[in-house]
C-alpha cells in the first residue's frame, strides 16, 4: 500500500501512473482518509492531464504543433477530494 498525503491546496504528487493492483492511502488535509484502488487513482491522474493539455492548446501526445518552445509535457500534481475513490451510486 502506498500512502500519500494531500497538500493545503488539495493536491497530491503523482507524477504518472500507479499499478493497477495497487492500493493508495491519502490523508487529507481534513483528517479524513480514504483508500483509492490504482485504477481509480490512474483515472483522475488521466482526466487531469487531459485538463491540463487543453488548457494549452497540447496534443493528445502533449505537443504543441506550433512554434518550437520549451513546453511543460505533463502534470506533476493532481488535485483530490474526500469520497472520490468511492464508486457513482448506480441509477
Amino acid at each position: 500500500m502506498i500512502s500519500l498525503q494531500q497538500d493545503p491546496q488539495g493536491f497530491i504528487r503523482m507524477k504518472r501512473h500507479f499499478p493497477s493492483s495497487v492500493s493508495i492511502a491519502i490523508e487529507f488535509t481534513d483528517g479524513t482518509r480514504e483508500i483509492f484502488a490504482g485504477t481509480v487513482l490512474n483515472g483522475i491522474y488521466d482526466e487531469a492531464l487531459a485538463a491540463y493539455r487543453a488548457g494549452n492548446h497540447l496534443d493528445a501526445k502533449g505537443f504543441k504543433r506550433g512554434p518550437s518552445k520549451k513546453q511543460q509535457q505533463g502534470i506533476e500534481f493532481v488535485q483530490v477530494s474526500p469520497g472520490m475513490g468511492q464508486p457513482l451510486p448506480s441509477p
